[in-house]
């Protein structure tokens, strides 16, 4: 409908049903919405004509695709100019390709962009798979392309877009041919998470367990949010010794575990939360703040001018960085504003003025010896996985309440911005070890893993055997593809909240519960009781 739009990709979604009105929930309006969706549509077309033409695929071709999914997350491109770019990009490409193939030329039905029309309308549960692959795809476009930033390709994860693609556009899929892809989505992901883990610990280092504070101390500073380790470093380079200090903010806070990151001096801290904190913490620091991937929401004009965007952030009137990386403005800007006058003590949402960082799965493993040991003893009876993303919608205090009801002979892995929940804790250690250690960023959900594997066979048993509970928050479509992982590798009684996905369908989700036994959320006393027992 004219000024309307639809979107359910996000858990926040109006009434937990669909964002239909002349804006949604995020700050995204219709005709940004729609031109996401003629993007969408366009590089459906791309995989079309790609098909039959793989060997004419170019890395710019790949970067591209990358790019064009990216920029449909939720709270990432808010920005028509920039959109409407990336369509006559793709759709460039696609007469690229059309030209070298006879055949699509002639069958010109088989190479047109898809109407997203379509899948909003189309049968509930096809829409709900495809939804399922749609979103999957899009968070695992965001982890290819910070390993692409590094110089990390996947072949196999580059052609598994145009596949998914391509899927996303056939109309006589039903749910027996659309579940395999749905799965292969898990499983190609887990690749990429791979991927990019390598990527960040060749690059930087492997994460050690770090002290961060989460005071400010007085001068200029900036603030760096968002997962690119990429744009840090470059920030972190053109930053020093010019008298500028450099605090993380949301999931950029794992950055201070990294060895060719922390050895810089001026990398002080961590500001404030989580993302949907963001217009409350920012409206009057003295310092600019830079983005660098998802999780903007739209600036109020208190802060606007202070927000610089780079990579694949756009929103309409703000400075943007280009590929050139040249932080100059920012430098300006937090040179200008000279930061606070005296040392500042912010706290996290418990009250608590440091928290810890740095247990990805390198760390975890170099003491497995110790942590199977204090298992067999005893001292160690059960393991929690609470993590995920963050977000505004009530109901999310249930993750900071259970944390704190976890028995004392309980470790807490954590990872993503949801650990903002409960991440100032103290909880105390089990034999020397902290009872709650971050794994890092929402991508690190592949330490997690790791660590269950590697527990699992120290055991001998299954993973699902393991004394393991897993408790997840979700927002975004990162989300999406992580759970999509652990559905591929068989895990088991996930808790899922604070609200179902509002995409998926009846049928679908008893598919999930009947086979992989998915469950809401509860309560933290009734879950935990049953967890434990």
């Amino acid at each position: 409908m004219e000024n309307k739009m639809f979107c359910f990709q996000c858990e926040q979604t109006a009434g937990c049903k669909g964002c239909m009105g002349a804006a949604g929930v995020c700050g995204k309006k219709a005709d940004t919405a729609e031109l996401q969706d003629c993007l969408t549509g366009a590089l459906i077309g791309l995989a079309r004509a790609v098909k039959g033409n793989e060997d004419s695929i170019f890395a710019d071709t790949d970067r591209m695709v990358l790019e064009g999914l990216f920029a449909t997350l939720t709270n990432v491109n808010f920005d028509n100019e920039s959109l409407n770019s990336l369509i006559h990009r793709v759709d460039a490409e696609k007469k690229r390709l059309i030209s070298l193939c006879r055949e699509c030329d002639t069958v010109r039905g088989k190479i047109s962009d898809y109407d997203m029309g379509k899948l909003w309308a189309a049968n509930e549960d096809v829409r709900s798979l495809k939804a399922l692959i749609l979103f999957g795809i899009r968070g695992m476009a965001a982890y290819a392309y910070h390993a692409a930033v590094l110089g990390y390709v996947d072949q196999e994860v580059n052609k598994f877009f145009y596949k998914a693609l391509f899927v996303i556009g056939m109309e006589d899929w039903g749910m027996e041919e659309l579940l395999p892809i749905v799965i292969e989505v898990g499983k190609v992901n887990l690749t990429c998470m791979a991927l990019l883990d390598r990527a960040n610990t060749e690059t930087y280092g492997n994460p050690v367990p770090t002290e961060v504070s989460l005071a400010v101390e007085k001068g200029p500073f900036i603030v760096i949010s968002g997962h690119d380790l990429y744009d840090l470093k470059q920030l972190l380079e053109q930053t020093e010794g010019k008298g500028i200090n450099i605090y993380t903010h949301g999931e950029m806070l794992p950055a201070h575990g990294y060895p060719q990151l922390k050895k810089y001096s001026h990398l002080k801290g961590n500001f404030g939360t989580a993302w949907q904190n963001q217009q409350k913490e920012f409206s009057d620091i003295p310092a600019p703040i830079l983005f660098t991937t998802n999780c903007l929401m739209p600036p109020k004009k208190s802060y606007a001018d202070r927000v610089f965007t780079t990579a694949g952030v756009r929103y309409p009137e703000l400075t943007h960085i280009g590929e050139e990386k040249d932080f100059s403005p920012v430098i300006e800007k937090a040179l200008e504003l000279g930061g606070y006058q005296k040392d500042m003590a912010f706290t996290g949402i418990n009250g608590g003025g440091k928290v810890m960082t740095g247990f990805a799965h390198n760390t975890v493993l170099s003491v497995a010896g110790q942590v199977i040991e204090a298992v067999k003893t005893g001292a160690i009876k059960h393991f929690f996985l609470v993590g995920g993303c963050d977000g505004a919608r009530s109901g999310r205090n249930y993750y900071t309440e259970f944390v704190k009801q976890t028995p004392e002979d309980s470790i807490v892995l954590t990872l993503a911005c949801g650990k903002y929940r409960f991440n100032d804790l103290d909880l105390g250690t089990i034999n020397g070890l902290p009872r709650i250690m971050d794994m890092g960023q929402c991508n690190d959900a592949y330490s997690a893993i790791k660590v269950a594997m590697a527990l699992a066979e120290a055991f001998k048993c299954e993973v699902n055997a393991l004394p393991l509970s897993i408790v997840l928050s979700w927002y975004e479509q990162k989300a999406v593809c992580i759970l999509l992982t652990l559905l591929y590798l068989g895990i088991q009684d996930i808790r899922l909240g604070p609200s179902l996905p509002a995409f998926l369908s009846p049928n679908v989700l008893k598919f999930l519960i009947e086979k992989y036994h998915i469950a809401p959320i509860n309560t933290p006393e009734t879950d935990m009781a049953a967890m434990l027992a």
